[in-house]
């Protein structure tokens, strides 16, 4: 959000984009794809495996990918579950053609991948893929609403195979994947730390990862990690949208793209904007772009759709803020240098990892330092303010490997220091919460209208399956280094609820329904939270309104010439995913909250669904004459929105950008 103040020191403006919710007006979405090209009639029907569901750009799609034995034409065929009778598709299923390229693999074969685009929301879909004469099993997944709060769930490292037992490593991620689902079966998507398996082109690896029918049912959103780079099974076994795989973003440039995987990518999912990194490419050195490529890849990408985004997730695999073997990394030094400072200017909001094998939640962290030095360990609740971020680490979801937490030494508090945290000295100074149990685990974010709640959540025991334990790679089991008997499956281990930064505007949300409107409310509180305007309520079949209140302006004036002061807004457009309604259906009555400070309140000013403009242009919102008292007011208004009916259902977000005047 936007304020603008005007001293007679001179002007300054700070800015920060953000949003308002509305409801869209409910439309059935008609599933779009392209026609099925015949198969090549073969001697041998294909063998079709290693089926997975992924990640499309948008909630609306999703891409599949597999393996096939046969460089045949082949297809997606979709159709709504309760379309398909008996295992039979109906005539009207919709085909969506898939691409592909002979594997560059120990395996041979093929690889195909297609995506599913125009799916609608609250629907179970019904997929299979192949040819006619040749169908793989069928499978199902289901969307949710497309508007609104939603859980993920990120995993860190699985490393199918590093164990040294494949059948001990697939059996803990099996469960993992058993209990996560499990006890989260409206999640919407799965989440990857990296290292899917433990080497880069052995299939058997990658079967075993495969496994879980989840992965056909959730979308999988990949993530390379240092197991995975070295082949090109990764890249034929995942594909993902909007994908840069330019020879900046491989480990060794332009040299590998042929035989090592690689690539960034980013994807809007319900106004949340996620992009993902290569992080294996670091250091020009090697031939690539390193760091510096990255960062120029998150910042275009945030440019360009950072305003149509509530929140920015940024996933890669080597964890900058972690607590066991790979802390002290020379090459997480270089990354603990170089992203920091980016992220914290570009606004991200949280920061997924994996690598270290180990569960840590960071401080509050702005440009390479801990932003809040009154932050206390483990404290359950942050308020992010500008350019804070918080970085989280997964510990092993499959339990094949586990790292044990490493000390702090004398090499500072700040950048690529590991040295103590002054307020536990047990820890990384970066580290709000360090665990390792040497049990498997999860993490669960919840995403919210104004908060984002992470959870590391318990996903196994000490007992079978878990693989390091049976195997004895570790040597104990358990809480504080095992004196403590494990916790039980689905417990908590960490929580801590975000609040996201809102600058120094005021952001204003409104949901706008389907049809009869519900409740509507307001969020006020002493961390400028959003405004929301709740949800609209149908006025005589022609319009929508909600009221609301912006969050109150304290003035403060004790100049000795008391010389006159002002207090204007305006607001922009409100937008959600590409879809917007105008600024001047929004209007307000201005009110002295407390007197002080000489304050008279503006005049109002109608919705300009009445006419007129609305807060579409500068209007006053409070304002004092020459000669006014030396004291404090507050000032705030009453928002009136009116919009056409006709506005599509979503939540939509503005800006109101706020000016102050001093004279």
């Amino acid at each position: 959000m936007f304020l603008t103040a005007s001293t007679s020191h001179g002007t300054r403006t700070r800015r920060r984009v953000s949003w308002i919710a509305t409801a869209a007006v409910g439309a059935s979405l008609v599933l779009t794809g392209v026609a099925s090209v015949p198969a090549a009639v073969a001697d041998t029907p294909a063998t079709l495996t290693g089926i997975i569901l992924g990640v499309g750009a948008d909630q609306s799609q999703r891409i599949v990918t597999w393996y096939s034995s046969a460089d045949t034409a082949q297809t997606v065929q979709l159709a709504p579950t309760s379309a398909v009778t008996g295992g039979q598709f109906p005539a009207s299923a919709t085909t969506f053609s898939a691409s592909g390229t002979a594997n560059i693999a120990s395996s041979g074969g093929f690889n195909r991948h297609a995506t599913i685009t125009g799916l609608a929301e609250n629907t179970a879909y019904s997929y299979r893929v192949g040819s006619d004469g040749n169908w793989s099993n069928t499978y199902s997944f289901k969307t949710q609403s497309f508007e609104g709060d939603y859980d993920f769930l990120f995993f860190g490292d699985p490393q199918i195979g590093s164990s040294g037992n494949l059948a001990k490593d697939q059996a803990g991620w099996q469960d993992t994947m058993n209990v996560a689902v499990g006890a989260n079966p409206n999640a919407e998507l799965l989440v990857s730390g990296g290292d899917q398996v433990e080497t880069a082109n052995t299939e058997s690896h990658w079967d075993s990862f495969l496994a879980p029918d989840q992965l056909r049912q959730y979308p999988w959103v990949a993530t390379i990690g240092n197991h995975d780079v070295g082949g090109k099974a990764y890249e034929q076994h995942l594909y993902t949208p909007n994908t840069d795989r330019s020879g900046a973003y491989y480990r060794k440039g332009s040299g590998s793209i042929g035989t090592e995987s690689g690539g960034d990518y980013w994807f809007m999912y319900k106004d949340v904007l996620y992009i993902d990194l290569n992080s294996n490419s670091y250091a020009t050195s090697q031939g690539g772009g390193g760091d510096d490529a990255h960062i120029s890849y998150v910042t275009d990408v945030v440019n360009k759709h950072g305003a149509d985004a509530k929140y920015t997730v940024l996933v890669y695999h080597h964890a900058i803020y972690s607590p066991a073997d790979h802390a002290k990394d020379a090459d997480n030094k270089i990354r603990r240098t170089d992203f920091p400072t980016a992220f914290s200017k570009l606004g991200v909001d949280l920061v997924l990892q994996g690598h270290d094998h180990s569960y840590s939640r960071s401080y509050e962290i702005k440009n390479g330092s801990k932003a809040n030095a009154d932050e206390k360990p483990g404290q359950d609740e942050v308020f992010e303010g500008p350019g804070g971020v918080v970085y989280v680490t997964a510990n092993s979801a499959s339990g094949s490997k586990y790292y044990d937490i490493t000390s702090p030494d004398n090499s500072g508090t700040s950048g690529a220091g590991n040295g103590a945290d002054p307020l536990n000295p047990a820890n990384y100074w970066y580290n709000s919460v360090q665990n390792q149990e040497h049990v498997r685990s999860y993490v669960k974010v919840q995403v919210k209208k104004d908060q984002l709640i992470v959870q590391n959540i318990r996903s196994g025991t000490c007992d079978a399956p878990n693989a390091a334990v049976e195997l004895k790679k570790v040597l104990w089991c358990g809480p504080e280094n095992g004196s403590k008997p494990a916790e039980a499956v689905g417990t908590i281990q960490d929580e801590v609820t975000i609040h996201p930064n809102h600058g120094d505007g005021q952001d204003i949300q409104v949901d706008v329904p389907t049809s009869a409107p519900g409740e509507f409310g307001w969020t006020i509180n002493g961390h400028n939270g959003l405004v929301d305007m709740g949800t609209a309520q149908e006025k005589n079949l022609q319009y929508f309104e909600a009221t609301g209140q912006i969050n109150p302006i304290t003035v403060t004036d004790t100049r000795a010439n008391t010389s006159p002061w002002s207090v204007s807004a305006s607001v922009g457009d409100f937008a959600d995913d590409g879809k917007t309604f105008k600024g001047s259906f929004l209007g307000w009555s201005p009110k002295v909250v407390t007197a002080g400070a000489g304050a008279v309140a503006g005049a109002a000013v109608k919705s300009g669904y009445d006419g007129g403009d609305g807060l579409s242009v500068s209007r006053l919102l409070g304002a004092a004459p020459v000669g006014h008292d030396r004291s404090a007011g507050v000032v705030g208004a009453d928002l009136d929105l009116k919009i056409p009916n006709t506005v599509e259902k979503g939540s939509y977000r503005a800006t109101l950008t706020l000016t102050a005047l001093a004279g």
